[in-house]
């Protein structure tokens, strides 16, 4: 892992991470102003002050790194080879409804690569990390290794639109598809701290459409999948952020051919 000012980036994203974790706990189940946003979306003061946070840690460590962040956007050289991707508040709706459903996402990518990731998981305490080789999650202070396991058979399908694949590919059709129902139990947790529970064991896969480059919501999660030693492509199966985008993050290969040939077959009917 690159160390640069004492810190490796793998343990910086996990320090920015919790801090962003920490304020986004405190100010849970507050009346909290809201700032709206395009397509009925907002952000909360939660979102705001956790972003704040992330990027204090990111800027006193890194403060030669371009960022990418969700509410206030880029900074730094347009064309930096390191640009860290923060996402302060993933499920604003579930946290605005008073719903433990949330993630704290920090990655960076240094070139083509994301070299480290951290979800944190507010409630739990939990933080899943990558130094881009391992996959841990750390309680209490210690890390264990991350295991996928598709067994639950327990399935994440983001509903929330854009779907630049459509017609071709509706998350909601694929739920709808008999062949979803005989082999995988749904569930739509709205907060990409599902993809993280995917490297952990804890769902069998996630899929989403969308364009998923130096995404904020879903580099860290794809990063701990990779390392985690998940199958991951993009909804073509091709490489992720190649092809037609979106994502199959599956425990293992045979369940992401099954959710691949599903999604084929999706695209068949609607072209």
């Amino acid at each position: 892992m690159p160390i640069i000012h004492g810190e490796s980036d793998a343990q910086l994203a996990v320090t920015a991470a919790q801090a962003g974790a920490a304020v986004v706990r405190e100010l849970y189940g507050r009346r909290l102003a809201r700032r709206e946003k395009a397509a009925g979306d907002f952000a909360t003061a939660a979102d705001l002050a956790a972003e704040r946070a992330i990027l204090d840690v990111l800027r006193a460590a890194r403060p030669d790194d371009a960022v990418t962040a969700e509410e206030s956007g880029d900074t730094g050289a347009a064309g930096a080879r390191r640009r860290w991707l923060v996402d302060p508040l993933c499920g604003t709706l579930n946290y605005a409804a008073q719903t433990m459903l949330v993630g704290v996402n920090v990655a960076l990518r240094a070139g083509a690569e994301v070299t480290a990731a951290a979800t944190a998981d507010p409630f739990s305490g939990e933080v899943f990390w990558t130094d881009g080789t391992r996959a841990l999650v750390r309680r209490d202070g210690g890390d264990a290794e991350l295991t996928p396991a598709a067994g639950s058979a327990l399935v994440d399908v983001n509903l929330d639109p854009p779907y630049p694949n459509a017609p071709g590919f509706r998350p909601a059709l694929l739920l709808a598809d008999p062949g979803f129902a005989e082999r995988f139990r749904p569930r739509v947790v709205s907060s990409t701290l599902a993809v993280a529970w995917v490297a952990a064991g804890r769902r069998a896969a996630y899929v989403t459409d969308g364009h998923l480059a130096d995404s904020v919501h879903f580099a860290a999660g794809i990063a701990l999948c990779r390392a985690a030693g998940c199958t991951v492509t993009g909804l073509d199966g091709e490489p992720p952020y190649t092809g037609a985008g979106g994502l199959i993050a599956a425990a293992d290969a045979e369940t992401h051919a099954a959710l691949l040939d599903l999604v084929n077959r999706q695209a068949r009917r609607g072209s």
